[in-house]
Order: C-alpha cells, then sequence, then structure tokens
C-alpha cells in the first residue's frame, strides 16, 4: 500500500493510493463548504490536510481520545461522532467507512456524509471566536465542555448535518431522560445544532454565526438571551423543545 497526497486550492489529503477518487470527492466537498462558510464568517481557514483512516480502529490509535467521546455521547448520535478536528488536521474516516456507519433509517446516510464537512465548520467557528483560548490547555478544554452544544451545534448546523437528523432526534427523544436545555455535553453533538436551527428559523444564519463567534462573559443563558433578542430563558426553553418535536416529526419538512 503506497501512501500519496491529493491536493485542492485550500486543502490537501493524505491517502493511500487507492482512495485518490474518494479524497479527490472530499476535497470538492470541503471547497464547497469552505465557500458557504465564507459567506457567515471572516475568517476560513486553508492549509488544513486530510487524513483517512478505514475504520474506527484506526481513527481511535490516531486520536486516542476519541473512544471517550464515543462513550459520552447519547447512543443516538454516537455513529455520528465519526472524526476529529485540529488546528492543522482532520481525521476522517473513508467515505466507505462512513457509509459503514449508516443506520437503515432516513437520514442517516445524509448526516454521515455531511461529517466531514462538520468537522471543517467546526475549524472554522473556532478560528473565528476569540474567546475560546488557541492553545490547548485546562482553559481551553473548560471551555469546549462548558460550550459544547453552541461548537458542536453549530459545527453541525453549518456543515449540513443537522438538516438530516429527524429519525436520531426521535430517537434521542425516546431515549433516556428528558433533554437540558441549552443541551448537555452528551446531547451536544446531536441537539446543539437544534439550538442552532431555531435561531436560524427566528432569525437568520448571520445571527447563527454571531452567536457562534463569542463566548458570552454571562454564559450560555446570556449568549442566548442575546441571540435571541432578549428572549427569557423560559419563554426560550418552551420554544426550543417545540421546536425540538417539531424537528423529530415526520411531518416536519
Amino acid at each position: 500500500m503506497a501512501w500519496v497526497e491529493s491536493v485542492s486550492p485550500s486543502f490537501r489529503a493524505r491517502h493511500d493510493s487507492t482512495h485518490a477518487d474518494d479524497a479527490d470527492r472530499v476535497l470538492h466537498l470541503l471547497e464547497r463548504t469552505r465557500e458557504y462558510l465564507a459567506q457567515y464568517f471572516p475568517r476560513t481557514v486553508d492549509g488544513i490536510s486530510v487524513v483517512f483512516h478505514p475504520g474506527v480502529a484506526s481513527l481511535a490509535v490516531a486520536r486516542p481520545l476519541m473512544p471517550l467521546g464515543w462513550v459520552a455521547t447519547a447512543p443516538a448520535a454516537r455513529r455520528y461522532v465519526a472524526g476529529w478536528s485540529g488546528p492543522h488536521e482532520l481525521h476522517v474516516l473513508l467515505p466507505d467507512a462512513l457509509e459503514a456507519r449508516a443506520s437503515s433509517v432516513p437520514g442517516s446516510r445524509e448526516m454521515l456524509g455531511r461529517a466531514i464537512p462538520a468537522l471543517y465548520a467546526r475549524r472554522v467557528i473556532v478560528e473565528n471566536n476569540p474567546d475560546l483560548p488557541k492553545r490547548v490547555s485546562p482553559r481551553r478544554l473548560g471551555a469546549e465542555l462548558r460550550w459544547a452544544w453552541l461548537l458542536e451545534g453549530a459545527a453541525r448546523w453549518f456543515g449540513g448535518q443537522t438538516a438530516h437528523a429527524r429519525p436520531a432526534i426521535a430517537r434521542r427523544l425516546r431515549e433516556g431522560r428528558r433533554p437540558a436545555f441549552p443541551p448537555s455535553l452528551r446531547d451536544a453533538p446531536l441537539l446543539g445544532g437544534t439550538v442552532i436551527d431555531l435561531l436560524v428559523y427566528e432569525r437568520d444564519e448571520t445571527a447563527a454565526a454571531r452567536l457562534a463567534s463569542r463566548l458570552h462573559p454571562h454564559g450560555p443563558r446570556g449568549a442566548l438571551r442575546e441571540a435571541f433578542n432578549g428572549r427569557t430563558t423560559p419563554d426560550l426553553e418552551q420554544a426550543w423543545r417545540t421546536h425540538l418535536v417539531a424537528l423529530a416529526s415526520t411531518s416536519h419538512p
């Protein structure tokens, strides 16, 4: 097996020679994602390397914290935690490995097909958030955990996953305890995007990007109150829960 490199104007990918076509398709998808994100965020990120892995074992070896991420995620969303976003690299599953993780329910394959764009969106969001420490440190980790609903949710909404998440959301609402508001760390990868979806529904994508680009000094509730034009937390939570049920409904567009 020979390792080769594929390049596009803004990205490069490392992969074995038998997956050149897969790499080219992924790089094209990332270029389109970059163009989309540039409409809402002042800075995108060039020069990212995409490292492909044939399966979850290889991914876990390269990023040893990945198994903890899977365990910490609600079962309804666990299969969609399919890669890692770092300052200079995206570690991702090959497209056929992503497809193999999909369930038979509608939307699962599409969500996994948007996993790599969501990882890149997360990197762009981090780049545009001056309140998030840039260096890896306990302070940075604490901020990422506290604001996981925002960082993960915005990444997955802007990456295109939330649009296909209806069956996964419906499963989550059937399983476990009532979701917290804003979503807990366990629910952040799946339900964080629903908060962003509500904001886009009530306002627009620009408001969602503005929310994702700041860690409000008064915490998550202060950030949401400001983003939603001063709505009280109980009122906003009720609106979110209604929106969540609508997103999970088979009749929702």
